[in-house]
């Protein structure tokens, strides 16, 4: 895969741990977060399904506090990292939204150019 908006290394990303991303302003401002888990980036939009708050209370916070799911910091709702299936809480059953990402042959992590997604 080549193209895209490049988002950070990957030894940016701890691993098991998230990272999110902001960029523009006014009503084309964007927002997504990438998890790291077994060396795999995975991409998703940061807005719960409840009510479309972002995830994180503080900055790059995504994970639980075990490290098996990503938590959202305002109703307390867990997603699965693989698939963005929430498990518990308010949205249980619903998704969030993913975003395609990948690295590329320097190990960057990149968001495809037609991922973006106002928020």
């Amino acid at each position: 895969m080549s193209g895209g908006r490049v988002l950070c290394r990957l030894e940016d990303i701890e691993d098991g741990g998230a990272k999110g991303f902001y960029w523009g302003e006014g009503t084309r401002q964007w927002a997504v977060f990438v998890v790291r888990e077994d060396g795999r980036v995975r991409g998703y939009v940061n807005a719960c399904p409840h009510l479309g708050t972002p995830l994180e209370l503080l900055p790059d916070r995504f994970i639980s506090a075990d490290g098996r799911h990503i938590l959202c910091s305002t109703h307390g709702a867990l997603f699965e990292i693989a698939d963005g299936t929430c498990v518990s809480g308010p949205c249980a059953g619903e998704c969030l939204t993913p975003v395609e990402v990948h690295l590329d042959d320097q190990d960057r992590v990149v968001l495809r150019d037609d991922a973006f997604v106002t928020i």
